[in-house]
C-alpha cells in the first residue's frame, strides 16, 4: 500500500485522494499504471481476505465473540473494500483493474460460499461467509458501473448488520451451551427464542430473501452484472455466473445455520440468557429488516 502510494503520488502529482481522482488521465497514463494497480490489488486483497490471501481471516475466527464480531463484520476487512472503492473512479476503463478485481472477487466468493457450508464449527462457518462477501464487494468495484458501486456501498451496510448479528448470536449460543459445533447444536429456539429470531433474521438476509436489505442488494448485484460494463465485453457475464454459484452456497450455509442451530430436537440444554446479553442482536437483524422495504430512501445518500 505505501509503494502504491508512493508511486500514486509521482503520478498524480498530489496525494490528496481529490487529487488523484481528478487527475485519472495522468495516474492512467503513467508508465507507472500496471504497478500501481497491482500492488493496491495486494494491498487490498491481503486486507480484506481475497483469495489466495483469504487465510488469515478463518484463522481469526477464535478470538472472543466481541472481537470476531469487530474484525468480521465491520471496520477490520472492510479497509481494503473501502480502498478500492476510493481508487474506482482513479481506474475507470481500466481492463487490469476491472478484470482482475471481477475474477478474483467472484472466484473468492465462491470459494467462500462453498467452503462454509461443510464447517461444522459455527464460528468458522461464518468467518468463511464473510470471504464470500468480500467477494462479491471486490467483484462489484471491479464492475465499476454507478449502479455496482452504488450497490456495494449499501451491501457495506447490509453484510456489517447481518455478520455482526450472526457472531453475536454465535457467542451467545455457544456461552449458553459451551459448544458451538452444528453437530451438537438443535432445538435453540425454545430455550433462546430471542436470539433465534436474531439468527433467522440475519441469516435470511446473509442469504437474500425478501423483504431484507440482504435481498435488496443481491438482487441489484445480479442486476449490475446483468448489464455489465463496456468496457471489457464478457466481463458482466463471467461475473454474473460466479455470483450466482456463490449465491447458492450462501443460502446453504445461511439455512445450514439457521435450521441446525434453532431448529428441530433440542439436543444441548441451554441456560435462559439475560435480556442484554440477546437484544442487540436482535437490534440489528430489525435494523436490516427495517431497511428492506426503505431501500429505496437510501438511493440519493449512496
Amino acid at each position: 500500500l505505501l509503494a502504491a502510494a508512493v508511486l500514486l503520488t509521482l503520478a498524480a502529482g498530489t496525494s490528496s485522494l481529490a487529487g488523484i481522482a481528478n487527475g485519472a488521465a495522468a495516474v492512467q497514463a503513467s508508465p507507472f499504471l500496471a504497478a500501481i494497480v497491482i500492488l493496491l490489488l495486494l494491498a487490498a486483497g491481503s486486507k480484506s481476505a481475497q483469495f489466495p490471501l483469504h487465510f488469515w481471516l478463518p484463522g481469526a475466527m477464535v478470538a472472543p465473540t466481541p472481537v470476531s464480531t469487530y474484525l468480521h463484520a465491520a471496520t477490520m476487512v472492510k479497509a481494503g473494500v473501502y480502498l478500492l472503492l476510493r481508487m474506482a473512479p482513479v481506474f475507470d476503463g481500466v481492463a487490469l483493474w476491472q478484470v482482475s478485481l471481477v475474477l478474483i472477487g467472484g472466484l473468492t466468493a465462491v470459494l467462500g460460499a462453498w467452503v462454509a457450508t461443510v464447517q461444522h464449527d459455527l464460528k468458522r462457518l461464518m468467518a468463511y461467509s464473510t470471504v464470500s462477501q468480500l467477494g462479491l464487494l471486490t467483484a462489484l468495484v471491479g464492475l465499476g458501473t454507478p449502479l455496482a458501486l452504488g450497490i456495494a456501498t449499501l451491501h457495506v451496510a447490509a453484510h456489517a448488520l447481518c455478520k455482526a448479528a450472526l457472531f453475536m448470536t454465535v457467542g451467545v449460543s455457544d456461552h449458553e451451551t459451551g459448544t458451538r459445533d452444528l453437530r451438537e447444536l438443535g432445538g435453540l429456539r425454545r430455550s433462546l427464542p430471542l436470539t433465534a429470531a436474531a439468527g433467522g433474521l440475519a441469516a435470511l438476509s446473509m442469504a437474500g430473501l425478501p423483504p431484507l436489505l440482504g435481498f435488496v442488494t443481491k438482487e441489484e448485484a445480479l442486476a449490475a452484472f446483468v448489464k455489465g460494463t463496456g468496457t471489457v465485453a464478457w466481463l458482466g457475464t463471467a461475473g454474473l455466473v460466479l455470483i450466482v454459484v456463490a449465491s447458492i452456497g450462501n443460502v446453504a450455509y445461511s439455512l445450514r445455520y439457521a435450521v441446525g442451530t434453532f431448529l428441530g430436537p433440542e439436543r444441548a440444554h441451554a441456560h435462559r440468557a439475560p435480556l442484554a446479553f440477546e437484544l442487540p442482536a436482535l437490534l440489528l437483524a430489525l435494523a436490516g429488516l427495517a431497511l428492506g422495504p426503505l431501500s429505496s430512501r437510501l438511493t440519493p445518500l449512496l
